[in-house]
């Protein structure tokens, strides 16, 4: 079993997988509640499933991009207990498992095809997003990246496909970008559980993380900004 964290959005959610399904699911969608629910969300999921977290096969994050807080704390926890209990680490991209995720829930609702791109999305700042665009199969068609979103955003992608945009800056995109046949979706939670099948591949393929060095994937440098007000007057 895999236990999975994550952390990218405002949501916090926990879940433990095995290589058929996902076995449970904990969240939290208490904004910058990350670093006094996640642990508290581990001892729980781990203790209704009556599973020690030296039983683990290994150990699953979202390594970003997405929130910098948000991100830190969900690397350091499992950097600690991969430490802790000497199991794997894995660190999945937030757009991979975002698409696992989206793809399951919408086949229903649309017919999908072959030919279909999808693009997990999310809000950076102002007009910027980080995302990336993946094919039918899972395959990476354009590598995460950060970007300010324009009209001209997606023109220089086949316009034949149709394009699904979903995540939490899908929003933001759909009274700029005029590209024809994109279908956006707002309504998408992102879950920790959409990370079992990406985190099974890792597995198998012992594509493990340094816990040393391993850092979250952050794309751009967080910037701070400076207070208007002088509080302390110096």
């Amino acid at each position: 079993m895999i236990l999975c964290l994550e952390t990218a959005t405002t949501i916090c959610s926990v879940a433990v997988c095995n290589r058929e399904q996902v076995i449970m699911a904990r969240e939290s969608d208490k904004d910058k509640s990350h670093a006094s629910s996640l642990t508290i969300l581990i001892g729980e999921i781990l203790n209704k499933a009556d599973i020690r977290a030296s039983d683990l096969e290994a150990i699953a994050v979202s390594k970003g991009p997405g929130s910098y807080t948000g991100l830190r704390i969900g690397v350091s926890t499992a950097k600690g207990i991969s430490y802790a209990t000497s199991i794997p680490l894995i660190g999945i991209d937030t757009t991979i498992s975002m698409f696992y995720g989206f793809k399951d829930l919408i086949r229903n609702k649309y017919s999908l095809n072959p030919g279909d791109l999808f693009c997990p999305i999310l809000d950076a700042r102002r007009m910027e997003v980080y995302y990336s665009v993946i094919n039918y199969e899972g395959k990476v068609v354009r590598s995460t990246r950060a970007e300010v979103i324009t009209q001209d955003s997606f023109k220089d992608l086949p316009g034949e496909p149709r394009i699904f945009l979903f995540g939490n800056g899908a929003d933001k995109c759909r009274e700029v970008v005029t590209r024809g046949n994109i279908i956006f979706y707002n309504d998408f939670r992102l879950s920790a559980s959409f990370m079992q099948i990406p985190a099974y591949e890792a597995l198998i393929e012992k594509r493990f993380e340094d816990v040393a060095y391993f850092e979250p994937f952050y794309l751009k440098d967080f910037l701070t900004s400076s207070p208007v007000k002088n509080i302390l007057n110096k």
